[in-house]
């Protein structure tokens, strides 16, 4: 497996009758476990119910009895994507791209276990996690079809859309971490480059997985069409209707 060394292995949820024809791996938030995306997953395999589900653990743990959680600030227990002594705005962008290749390696290890691919691939993450999930999307543009940012950004404004994935961001109003606003920025910013993105924002929420967020998360994954998938379609009725009849649609 392509876990790291002394870490716990993955929750890995597979369907109970046949192959899994859907990926799904979710990403925890800093100083958490994958316990904390339970509900999530919960509601992808009641909505999904061949999809295979992975919740993996962040690769930095502090354990509550070592001499760095007695030493260093409060809020540092637990598994953490990124080391968190020392963290800063000026240092997160290098840190989060030296985890983004393990992430990547994960979700490789498991399209190639069950053959599946990218666009049978959905990528999520709360917090810390979310962001990861984003900039990992960005690193290998081709891994996964979907991303699910839950209360996360990225690390720098994108500079580029990405072809063949959509990105779903769900946020709380009241987020004192990650502000709305930054969010609501940054969907403008993917408008602009034509990025297919959604953005949904619940009332009276802060920054936690709210049921709300992942209720909306699953209308999402249920309804929304790529937008590729919608110009092939409206590109296949242009055809037809000027008697160019040499390729048919391409939804999937």
């Amino acid at each position: 497996m392509a876990s790291q060394p002394r870490l716990p292995d993955p929750f890995v949820f597979i369907p109970k009758n046949g192959k899994p024809k859907l990926l799904f791996v979710l990403l925890h938030g800093e100083a958490a476990t994958p316990q904390q995306l339970f509900p999530l997953a919960d509601a992808i395999k009641q909505a999904f119910p061949a999809a295979m589900v992975v919740l993996p653990y962040a690769s930095q743990n502090i354990p509550a009895d070592s001499s760095v959680a007695n030493t260093a600030q409060q809020g540092i227990i637990g598994y953490h994507w990124l080391d968190p002594l020392g963290l800063s705005p000026a240092n997160y962008p290098e840190r989060m791209a030296q985890a983004v290749p393990a992430v990547i390696e994960q979700i490789r290890f498991w399209q190639r276990e069950y053959g599946l691919s990218g666009q049978q691939t959905a990528l999520a993450g709360f917090s810390q996690g979310a962001t990861l999930a984003l900039e990992t999307s960005y690193a290998d543009p081709d891994l996964v079809g979907r991303v699910l940012a839950f209360s996360g950004l990225f690390t720098q404004p994108p500079r580029t859309a990405l072809a063949t994935t959509m990105l779903h961001f769900f946020h709380g109003a009241n987020d004192q971490q990650v502000s709305v606003q930054d969010v609501e920025t940054t969907l403008k910013r993917l408008a602009e480059l034509q990025a297919d993105a959604t953005l949904d924002v619940a009332s009276r929420i802060g920054h936690e997985l709210h049921d709300a967020l992942i209720r909306q998360a699953i209308v999402r994954l249920q309804t929304c069409v790529p937008l590729r998938s919608w110009e092939n379609a409206m590109a296949s009725l242009q055809r037809h209707g000027s008697g160019d009849d040499s390729a048919g649609p391409t939804l999937h």
